[in-house]
């Protein structure tokens, strides 16, 4: 580890790193524009100039400059000063004086650097340029004339995205960032250039001139979009949400997040469910929470209750469902809602076992019935590391674009029982092996075969499991924790022929299975479910309550309330609490913190934030675990419309209808 002096500081510094790096390990900052962490170097912007000794009597790039041994750093001397003052003019002279009107006001990097190493003037009084804004898509809003041509959004589309859609063209003053053929930005991930960008020249299309940065109440909170649990932080203004940006953790999300974790929440305000519904002569009509807590303790449930959650519940209103119905009698539950049925006794075997970090490492990996590109964004971003790496891909189910080299196997799940010689030569050769099986794949029946597979080819050693199943539900391993799932899934509760059913945010269910059965809906958007219930009880949506949520790694995290929920609408716990008076039954519970208590008194790793739970060892593969039949297709239809949220929201029925069904976009005289 080289040792150098930083400003008279002497330090030591981890082999191959930057005099960037270098510095910021002394506790200096170093202005930037084009470098970032999770990036290629590019050395453009100039920024980072330092003066160091040995070298040339002139400021040097700190960014792409590596730390040697006995260098002499310094970014406090005149020449630095002078060198940044110089490259900050540079960087205005073109730069429109938009900041009054500019989005980025307030979370501008060029506004803050400028202030900090700015001059204070200039000395250039010629014309600035002007550049014709891109058509980036509904989601990202361009002013290209503001662009100083850092190239993060380049660098994010082709290393992290892994879709070649934003370069550059021209040279020079010349130059303009574009979208080629002026196409809009289709992948699932590219409003995170909207954050890249430190200038105003790419800022949030659906957020553009809501409010300022200093408006804003900010809360940390967890995206139910899909299983990886990415965390979020939710900025609201009163009593609605105004955006979503994403939080760093290095081991579930990085920095990034999908854009439709990013983009649902204007859903959040529309078609909601803010009354108290009950249905009268086939239609719904306006009720009270009394009167429809009288007609279900009217239907006298007894045992004969059975309870459904959906896809973004969190775990203390499955925990609440569970006391209640277990206080009736009735162990009725189920998570699984569209009917898939795979073996729950081990949750090692249902479990993504290498970690989202650690699929990174894999060198060979094996994707079942998975499209893991809209399934889970960023888990497609690790895979394509691991490739980058030298992984090797192979895919059964139908094709789709990976972003990365991979091989399609077909669609046949019969080939795991007889893999190909040259898969069996890369799963056997590899160090670290991995199978990844999601939702097609289990439905489709190959979960025993995915197993057969871990154990034949070795992928379970010491500090390596490799058998990983890819959930899309941000409810599912929080539900198999708390036991929210039958033997024989949603056919055994349509056996069962229950008298009530409650739907927690239930909306992929078959209702008509139910013919005879009082349904109730429990939820937040008058969607699927809610069309199907007799008696409506308005909830709280994600960013309204408090709540435990467990992603497909199995870590536990926690979310915080960021605003009220609208109108009659309450926390799910609490109307499950006000059910069991009226069913005349007792839960053990009285207030969130009790209902917490109980919770992780009943599974202790429920209480662990943050760390992933331990499951145990992965189970053997069952006799006669040789699949038959084929993967039609994958459950995510449509990314953008996934939920009840999602389906709600305008931007993401704008992003479905213009990026995956190609509509055209409409003009102003159309």
């Amino acid at each position: 580890m080289p040792k150098v002096t930083v400003d008279g500081q002497e330090i030591e510094v981890p082999a191959g790193a930057t005099v960037l790096q270098a510095c910021e390990l002394a506790g200096k900052e170093i202005p930037r524009f084009c470098y970032h962490e999770r990036l290629s170097i590019a050395g453009n912007c100039r920024m980072c100039l330092v003066e160091v000794k040995p070298g040339p009597p002139k400021p040097q790039a700190s960014c792409a400059l590596p730390a040697t041994e006995g260098q002499e750093i310094r970014t406090d001397s005149e020449m630095v000063k002078t060198a940044r003052e110089g490259v900050m003019e540079f960087l205005l002279i073109n730069h429109p004086l938009d900041c009054p009107i500019c989005d980025q006001g307030g979370e501008c990097d060029l506004q803050d650097q400028a202030m900090a190493y700015g001059r204070g003037g200039s000395r250039y009084h010629e014309n600035k340029r002007a550049v014709m804004s891109k058509n980036m898509g509904p989601l990202i809003k361009t002013i290209m004339t503001r662009c100083i041509h850092c190239t993060r959004c380049v660098r994010f589309s082709e290393e992290v995205a892994g879709v070649d859609e934003i370069g550059a063209l021209y040279r020079g003053e010349d130059m303009q960032i574009t979208t080629y053929l002026e196409q809009a930005a289709k992948h699932e991930l590219s409003a995170n250039v909207i954050d890249l960008c430190p200038v105003g020249a790419l800022t949030s299309g659906p957020y553009a001139y809501e409010s300022r940065p200093w408006e804003l109440k900010k809360t940390l909170g967890i995206d139910v979009s899909d299983a990886v649990g990415s965390n979020i932080r939710i900025d609201s203004r009163g009593r609605e949400v105004l955006r979503v940006l994403p939080r760093i953790n290095d081991d579930v999300n990085e920095e990034w997040i999908s854009d439709k974790a990013r983009y649902q929440v204007d859903g959040l305000t529309r078609r909601r469910l803010d009354k108290v519904f009950l249905r009268k002569s086939g239609k719904l009509v306006e009720s009270t929470w009394d009167d429809a807590f009288k007609k279900i303790a009217k239907a006298k449930p007894g045992k004969a209750i059975a309870a459904i959650a959906g896809d973004m519940v969190d775990c203390e209103t499955m925990f609440a469902a569970k006391a209640l119905l277990k206080a009736s009698g009735s162990s009725l539950i189920e998570s699984r809602q569209t009917g898939m049925d795979y073996d729950v006794s081990s949750l090692a075997g249902v479990n993504f076992n290498s970690s989202f970090a650690g699929i990174e490492e894999a060198d060979a990996i094996l994707i079942i019935g998975s499209h893991v590109r809209w399934e889970a964004p960023l888990v497609n971003v690790r895979i394509r590391k691991a490739v980058k790496r030298g992984a090797k891909v192979f895919l059964v189910g139908p094709e789709w674009d990976t972003t990365y080299k991979a091989e399609f196997l077909g669609s046949d799940v019969g080939i795991l029982g007889n893999l190909p010689a040259h898969v069996q030569d890369a799963l056997k050769g590899a160090e670290k092996p991995a199978v990844i099986i999601g939702g097609a794949g289990l439905v489709a029946g190959a979960h025993g075969a995915a197993l057969r597979i871990a154990h034949d080819f070795g992928m379970v050693k010491d500090g390596w499991n490799g058998f990983n199943v890819l959930h899309f539900s941000a409810a599912r391993m929080g539900a198999l924790m708390l036991g929210f799932a039958q033997k024989g899934g949603m056919a055994d509760i349509v056996k069962a022929g229950p008298k009530v059913v409650l739907a927690l945010g239930a909306d992929e269910v078959d209702f008509t299975k139910f013919p005879d059965a009082l349904k109730v809906y429990i939820g937040h958007h008058g969607d699927k479910g809610a069309h199907a219930a007799d008696i409506i009880l308005p909830a709280s949506a994600y960013t309204e309550k408090p709540g435990t949520y467990v992603n497909t790694e199995g870590r536990v995290q926690m979310a915080d309330k960021a605003i009220f929920a609208p109108g009659d609408a309450r926390e799910d716990w609490t109307i499950l609490r006000a059910l069991a008076d009226s069913l005349g039954v007792s839960v053990g519970f009285d207030s969130y913190h009790e209902l917490r208590s109980a919770m992780t008194a009943e599974v202790p790793s429920l209480g662990n934030e943050g760390e992933i739970a331990d499951y145990g060892a992965l189970p053997a593969a069952p006799a006669g675990s040789a699949p038959s039949g084929e993967i039609s297709g994958y459950p995510v239809k449509d990314f953008y419309l996934t939920n009840s949220i999602a389906r709600s929201s305008a931007v993401m029925q704008q992003c479905s209808d213009e990026l995956l069904n190609g509509d055209m976009l409409k003009e102003a005289a159309e």
